[in-house]
């Protein structure tokens, strides 16, 4: 075995950023296209169990997708896992807690919608996935300290704002609206349910930024001995990430589906089995493709690395997904006052993202 050397965000020029980190941000944009748009295909999915569609969807984007793009990426791929075992068990299991709060996150989007669901989730998400691992490194009074660390931390207050503003809106929208408009944008309004599992989607969300930050040493490792090209390195610590979160994922839908007699949607020939089957799939390849460009978008960043990553990569998703929560009408029947708190909340939330990345940033350029 040849010895291997670690690639550090300081082994890159400082014009890295000129030259790979504009495709790196339009990589992150595709990401977050995908994203805000995945859940789009579930509604056209007919007579199944939320927990019917959501499980088929997602083996393909939790198991078979990020299998098939790490084989086909990384030339040796077992032998990059077990070279490092600790940083793959780590990675994993921050995989398990992401699990959960993706499970959540679905939930959000059926009691909120589209675009309040991912917005509140989303913010608490790049909230507490900026926040945590400062307090679990110790570095917190140093960011404090640093001007560029005021910034990051700025942005993460500015995003508190926002996630109020959000839910203000809701709240608002939960008063003006009558039950026949609320659930012809959204079948299974629920406000404060939906605020509930979108404030724990968004805690738990945040180990995916551990994982990718504890998997570090596989994205290494990916490049320096098992032959993969820089750009598609992250496919290793995705891999371990998709797969703890899937089982989490599988293990609850099996349930729900035991729990409410739903184990029938995938055989049962009276339901619209070819077109369920149908647009699940696609939402698996749409929502798989989002960890993809983020894998590929984060290798780009340079000394941005994935603190600038992650805030940048919440943004494009926020964006994209309350432009399709106003294409289908979520909003329709909420007086002027309702919408525009939620425009002014979705905006303190795209700039806390912004403020943050550019903070980032900046304390990467101080290493």
């Amino acid at each position: 075995m040849r010895q291997s050397r670690t690639v550090c965000s300081q082994d890159v020029p400082t014009h890295y950023f000129d030259n790979h980190g504009k495709r790196g941000v339009l990589l992150h944009a595709v990401g977050g296209l995908a994203a805000g748009s995945f859940y789009l295909p579930f509604k056209r999915v007919r007579r199944w169990s939320w927990e019917s569609y959501w499980l088929v969807g997602g083996l393909l984007m939790w198991g078979t997708c990020p299998l098939i793009a790490a084989v086909v990426t990384i030339p040796e791929l077992l032998n990059t896992l077990q070279l490092d075992k600790q940083a793959s068990l780590i990675t994993l299991l921050c995989g398990m807690g992401w699990g959960c709060g993706h499970i959540t996150f679905g939930l959000s989007i059926r009691y909120l919608g589209i675009s309040l669901g991912t917005g509140l989730s989303l913010g608490f998400c790049t909230f507490f996935g900026s926040l945590m691992p400062t307090l679990v490194k110790g570095t917190f009074f140093t960011l404090l300290a640093a001007p560029a660390g005021q910034f990051a931390l700025a942005g993460l207050a500015i995003c508190l704002v926002g996630i109020v503003l959000t839910a203000w809106a809701g709240m608002s929208k939960e008063n003006e609206v009558s039950e026949e408009i609320k659930k012809e944008g959204v079948e299974e309004f629920q406000f404060f349910r939906g605020v509930s599992v979108a404030l724990f989607a968004g805690v738990m969300s945040a180990c995916f930024a551990f994982g990718i930050e504890f998997g570090q040493p596989l994205q290494e490792l990916a490049v320096t001995e098992g032959g993969a090209d820089p750009i598609y390195a992250n496919n290793a610590p995705l891999l371990l990430i998709l797969w703890g979160g899937g089982l989490m994922n599988f293990l609850f839908c099996i349930t729900l589906n035991l729990r409410n007699g739903s184990v029938s949607d995938y055989v049962d020939r009276e339901k619209p089995l070819a077109n369920n089957y149908i647009f699940c799939i696609l939402v698996g390849l749409i929502a798989y493709s989002e960890f993809l460009f983020f894998g590929m978008g984060e290798t780009q960043m340079g000394r941005f690395s994935v603190l600038a990553s992650y805030p940048i990569h919440m943004a494009f998703i926020i964006a994209f997904s309350n432009m399709w929560g106003i294409l289908l009408h979520e909003w329709r029947g909420t007086s002027g006052r309702t919408r525009g708190l939620l425009a002014l909340g979705l905006l303190f939330l795209l700039g806390s993202t912004i403020l943050s990345a550019y903070g980032s940033y900046q304390l990467t350029l101080l290493n």
